[in-house]
């Protein structure tokens, strides 16, 4: 019976963002909701929609002897802390070490570290990779990523398969685990000689053009469908994660063929020319804000999705800045509902006060943002403290389906409108969350569906649970850190000369030799 060692370690890192990032985050194993370990693991996530779920589901099918040593996931936020680095990846190599026949790991790709791992803090998968092969050099390592992950040569060079998700919201986390764990099956089965070709061009593309029904990405992730039918065993698009201030981020490709890697080569520069074709359709131009609120007033059926994306938590965001909730209630627009504002302090006030209790409350702008030169700005606002809950539900969402929830302990409030009547709900939280399932709404007393408005801190994850319902979505250029204005930052490390940074960027420019210790 092949041993086989099962396990995550996820985490987008936005180097800009000032939410730290403590093994707290991925949560503590004594925590209900915490990291799981051990036995847990599986029990946590055999059969949900996560990309670990279809690593476990392949191994079991298999009848392998599985080995479960830790399921890390944080929403993203500021470099990870060295300990809970650390804690997760020695956890993985420990159980590599322990002896096993084969590795499934589900990595997100975009992982900074602080300083003070043994290794290179701006690549945390490539790193631990490099680490396994060195403890076990022939060991087959299958790896899932995201499909922002920012591929890097340590990636590449010390895995056997790479599988990324096609789809943006991520639907498919369980299909793209399933998928690189079927070739490692049929790998060590001697049925198939994976080979695989990487893959860059120099763009730095808006996380908000990545979604896999628009355009651009849409008709790229189709090209790679269309190889993969034709015969390619996997072919990937990766957009990467551009608030990584690091030197390999950006757009990449990534293919595997049956032991022809001229067939991969060509699947893989053709995709990269198409990319670059596209490159200025991957650049996302936002309006004033007052407009977009304006114009979203002209709509009277709903709902209506407003998307904070500048505050988007699962890129990095604060998600407490106040401006598009500010133009919200300036404006006057009613029947609207906010998800979410990070607050735990305005949490407690509101559970202290009870059901029913009317206080007023300094609402968010607790955090500064040193990296665009902005200081927290909470909004006052008095409201009814309508609902107070744990923050926990089952997702029933395709994305992460079969999970729990974990917004903390959580709490509504209803903000009275000129005339008397609630028009205003706003979800107050303890953990940052993405809204991407209706329960996020609907665990506070909230229907979605009946509102003609939804304030959603999100980017694209929100269309897993709310596409189905929406009238229509309208950016609005808030304030924070996931930002779509490059302007906002200042990138130090990121190779260069990169598209749009720099706008007469060639195809393929002459770099440095790539070096696993760049700082």
């Amino acid at each position: 019976m092949l041993r086989a060692v099962v396990a995550m370690m996820e985490h987008e890192t936005n180097t800009f963002s000032p939410v730290p990032t403590p093994i707290a985050r991925f949560g503590k194993p004594t925590d209900p909701l915490g990291v799981p370990t051990g036995e847990e693991v599986r029990r946590r996530f055999a059969g949900t929609g996560t990309g670990i779920g279809g690593f476990l589901e392949v191994a079991e099918a298999a009848g392998m002897d599985i080995v479960t040593p830790v399921a890390g996931h944080a929403a993203p936020s500021g470099p990870v802390q060295a300990e809970a680095y650390r804690f997760m990846s020695d956890a993985i190599c420990d159980a590599v070490a322990a002896g096993c026949d084969v590795c499934f790991l589900d990595l997100h790709g975009a992982m900074v570290t602080e300083a003070g791992i043994d290794g290179d803090p701006d690549d945390g998968e490539g790193t631990l990779l490099a680490r396994l092969r060195a403890i076990a050099p022939e060991l087959p390592i299958a790896i899932s990523l995201d499909l922002h992950a920012n591929i890097t040569p340590a990636i590449i060079e010390n895995c056997s398969v790479l599988v990324g998700y096609k789809t943006y919201p991520h639907i498919d986390m369980h299909i793209a685990g399933r998928h690189a764990g079927q070739l490692m099956v049929r790998t060590l089965a001697g049925e198939i000689d994976p080979v695989m070709a990487w893959g860059r061009r120099p763009i730095l593309a808006q996380t908000l053009r990545m979604g896999h029904a628009d355009e651009p990405m849409g008709p790229l992730i189709e090209l790679a469908r269309q190889a993969e039918r034709r015969g390619l065993l996997a072919a990937s698009v990766f957009g990467g994660f551009p608030l990584a201030d690091i030197w390999g981020a950006g757009l990449s490709v990534v293919t595997i063929a049956d032991g022809d890697r001229s067939a991969a080569e060509e699947v893989r520069d053709r995709l990269l020319d198409e990319a670059w074709a596209q490159r200025e359709e991957f650049m996302f131009e936002s309006e004033p804000l007052a407009d977009s609120i304006a114009r979203a007033k002209q709509h009277t059926d709903g709902p209506t999705i407003l998307l904070d994306h500048a505050d988007n938590t699962a890129s990095g965001g604060t998600q407490d800045t106040t401006a598009v909730l500010a133009e919200v209630l300036r404006q006057g627009l009613d029947d609207v509902a906010v998800f979410a504002i990070y607050d735990p302090e305005a949490v407690r006030q509101m559970t202290a006060a009870g059901v029913g209790t009317t206080l007023t409350l300094d609402l968010g702008g607790k955090a500064d943002m040193p990296a665009i030169g902005r200081v927290g700005e909470p909004i006052r606002v008095t409201g009814t403290v309508g609902a107070i809950t744990d923050g926990v539900f089952e997702i029933t969402a395709e994305m992460g389906r079969g999970t729990m929830a974990a917004m903390g302990p959580s709490a509504r409030l209803d903000l009275a409108g000129p005339d008397g009547p609630t028009s205003v709900q706003v979800v107050v939280i303890s953990r940052h969350t993405e809204p991407h399932d209706l329960g996020h709404f609907r665990s506070l007393g909230i229907e979605p569906t009946q509102k003609r408005y939804l304030v959603l801190k999100s980017r694209i994850h929100f269309r897993a649970g709310f596409g189905a319902i929406a009238k229509r979505e309208i950016a609005c250029d808030g304030v924070g850190v996931t930002s779509s204005n490059n302007d906002l930052f200042r990138f130090e490390k990121v190779r260069r000369p990169i598209y749009p940074l720099d706008p007469n960027t060639p195809a393929t420019p002459e770099y440095p030799p790539e070096r696993a210790d760049r700082s």
